[in-house]
C-alpha cells in the first residue's frame, strides 16, 4: 500500500509539473524560432543546427534516466517495507532482542537508496551541463557567422543584438526540455510500477452469464468428490474426496487436526480458492457460475487471525452492514451484535466506549476482544450462513458457551420469523461441537467421520477420543 501511494504520488506530480514545463518550453521556442527566421533566415539556420543533436542527446539519457529512476524506487520500496514490517512485528522484535538486526537491515536498505540516487544525479551531472554546453555553443555560432554577416553588410548590428538575444531567451526551453524528460522518465516510472498491480488479473472472477439460485433451494451447500490441493504445496492433497450436504437453518461442526484442511474446506465453499469445476454447490448451483460478489453475499466469515482496521470499535463492527452511518448515536443492530458476542462488557474498560480507537490490527486489544469484535461484525451483517473458523479459539469456556447460547438463540428466533440461519463452526473444542446438528471429522484432507454429537461420541473414534482428552484437561485444569 506504501509502495502504490508513493508511486502515484510521485506520478501526478510529474504529470503536473511536466506539463507546465512543455507547454512553456514549447511555446517559447515556437516564437522564438520564427522571429529569427523572420529576422535573418541565414544566421538563424546555423544557429539551430546544435538543435538536432541536442533532441538525440535527450533520448539517449533519457533512456539511461528511466533506469536509474525505477532502481530509486525500488530501492526506496525495499526500504519504506523494512520500516513498515518492523513497526508492525515490534513486539516479536524486542522480545527476542533483535532491534540491533532490524537497525541493520533499515541501514543496507538506507544505503541501498542513497546509492540509486547518487547514481541518478551524477547522471544529472553530466546531462544538463552537457545541454548547457551545446546551448552555448548556439551563441558562439551566432556570434562567428553574425559577426561576418554584420562586417559584409548583410545584417545591422541591432539585428545581431537582437538575435543574441533571442538565443539566449532559447536556452530556458532547451533546459526545460530536460527538464521535462526528467519529469516524464519518473512519472514512466511510476506509473509503470502502479501498472503492473493494475494490469493482475484476479484468477477468480464471475462468469459472462450468472445464475440466479432460487432462494429456498435445497440442500444449500452441497460438496461432490472435492478434491483440491495448492499449487507448489504439499505432496499430498489439501482436501481429498469430499462430500458433504448442508441443510438450511442447520448448525454443522468440523473438527480435526492442525493442516487436517478445515480452514481450505471453508475457503471453497465461499470461492476464496477455486474448486474443481462440479464440486461445489450452493443453493444447487455450482459455485462458479454464481456472480462472485452474490454468492459471498450469503456468507458472514471470522477467520481465526481475525483483521480489525484501525478505526474505532464502533466502526469495525458496522463495517459489514451496506448502509452504515458511522455518525449513528444507537444503532440497534450493532448493539446486538456486541451483545451476542460478549463484547458488551469490556465497553466498561474502553475509555470512549463504541468510539475507543483499537489501533491497526486491534493492537490494543487482547486476542479474545479482537476476535470477539469480530464475530460481532459477522453477526451485525445478517448474512444467511455465518461461518466461525475456529474463532472461539483465544475465549474461555464460559465466554464460549455464552457466545454460543447467544448464536442459538437468535437462530430458533430467526427460525420463527420463518428466516433460516445456517451455521458452520470450525473449532478444535469439542464443547463448542456439542449442541451441532451434524459434525465431520477431518485428517489429512479426508472426512474420517461424520454424524451427530452424540452418535460420534458413542463410536470410540477421533471425537470421542479428543472430548476424553479434553474433559481429562478440564478436570486437571479445575483440579
Amino acid at each position: 500500500m506504501a509502495r502504490a501511494t508513493n508511486d502515484l504520488n510521485a506520478v501526478r506530480e510529474s504529470i503536473g509539473m511536466g506539463l507546465v514545463a512543455l507547454v512553456d518550453g514549447t511555446l517559447m521556442t515556437t516564437a522564438i524560432l520564427i522571429i529569427i527566421f523572420i529576422q535573418d533566415s541565414k544566421t538563424a539556420a546555423w544557429a539551430v543546427l546544435p538543435l538536432p543533436l541536442i533532441t538525440l542527446l535527450i533520448l539517449f539519457f533519457g533512456k539511461a534516466i528511466g533506469r536509474r529512476f525505477r532502481r530509486a524506487h525500488e530501492t526506496y520500496s525495499a526500504m519504506s517495507d523494512a520500516v513498515q514490517e518492523t513497526f508492525a512485528g515490534i513486539r516479536v522484535i524486542k522480545s527476542f532482542v533483535k532491534e540491533w538486526w532490524f537497525i541493520k537491515k533499515f541501514a543496507d536498505t538506507n544505503d541501498n537508496y542513497r546509492d540509486a540516487n547518487m547514481g541518478l544525479v551524477r547522471l544529472f551531472g553530466i546531462f544538463f551541463p552537457f545541454i548547457s554546453f551545446l546551448s552555448g555553443l548556439t551563441v558562439i555560432i551566432v556570434l562567428l557567422v553574425g559577426g561576418i554577416r554584420v562586417t559584409q553588410g548583410l545584417m545591422s548590428p541591432g539585428d545581431l543584438v537582437a538575435l543574441f538575444r533571442y538565443l539566449q531567451m532559447l536556452i530556458w526551453p532547451l533546459m526545460g526540455a530536460g527538464f521535462v524528460v526528467n519529469m516524464i522518465q519518473r512519472g514512466a516510472v511510476c506509473l509503470g510500477r502502479v501498472n503492473e498491480v493494475m494490469r493482475i488479473a484476479p484468477a477468480i472472477r464471475s462468469p459472462e452469464s450468472p445464475v440466479t439460485a432460487a432462494h429456498e433451494a435445497e440442500p444449500l451447500i452441497e460438496l461432490r468428490k472435492l478434491s483440491f490441493e495448492f499449487a507448489g504445496g504439499t505432496k499430498t492433497k489439501t482436501l481429498d474426496d469430499i462430500n458433504l450436504s448442508i441443510k438450511m437453518g442447520t448448525v454443522t461442526g468440523i473438527l480435526g487436526r492442525t493442516g487436517s484442511g478445515k480452514s481450505t474446506l471453508v475457503k471453497a465453499i465461499t470461492r476464496m480458492v477455486d474448486p474443481p469445476p462440479g464440486t461445489v454447490f450452493i443453493k444447487g448451483v455450482e459455485s462458479s457460475s454464481w456472480d462472485l460478489a452474490d454468492l459471498r453475499k450469503l456468507f458472514a466469515v471470522t477467520p481465526q487471525d481475525s483483521y480489525l482496521f484501525s478505526d474505532s470499535i464502533k466502526n469495525n463492527i458496522g463495517y459489514s452492514l451496506e448502509d452504515y452511518d458511522a455518525d449513528f448515536q444507537n444503532n440497534e443492530i450493532l448493539e446486538q451484535a456486541a451483545a451476542l458476542a460478549s463484547l458488551e462488557k469490556d465497553f466498561l474498560f474502553f475509555q470512549a466506549g463504541w468510539d475507543t480507537l483499537i489501533g491497526e490490527k486491534g493492537l490494543t486489544l487482547s486476542g479474545g476482544q479482537k476476535q470477539r469484535t469480530a464475530i460481532a461484525r459477522s453477526i451485525a451483517a445478517g448474512r444467511e450462513i455465518l461461518i466461525l473458523d475456529d474463532s472461539l479459539s483465544s475465549v474461555d469456556a464460559e465466554t464460549e458457551k455464552c457466545i454460543l447460547d447467544g448464536l442459538f438463540e437468535l437462530g430458533r428466533e430467526k427460525s420463527r420469523l420463518g428466516e433460516e440461519w445456517t451455521i458452520i463452526i470450525i473449532s478444535h473444542r469439542v464443547s463448542a461441537l456439542s449442541r451441532a446438528d451434524e459434525v465431520i471429522v477431518m485428517d489429512k484432507g479426508r472426512i474420517i467421520e461424520k454424524g451427530s454429537p452424540a452418535k460420534l461420541a458413542a463410536q470410540g473414534g477421533f471425537y470421542a477420543r479428543t472430548a476424553a482428552l479434553q474433559s481429562l484437561g478440564g478436570e486437571g485444569g479445575n483440579g
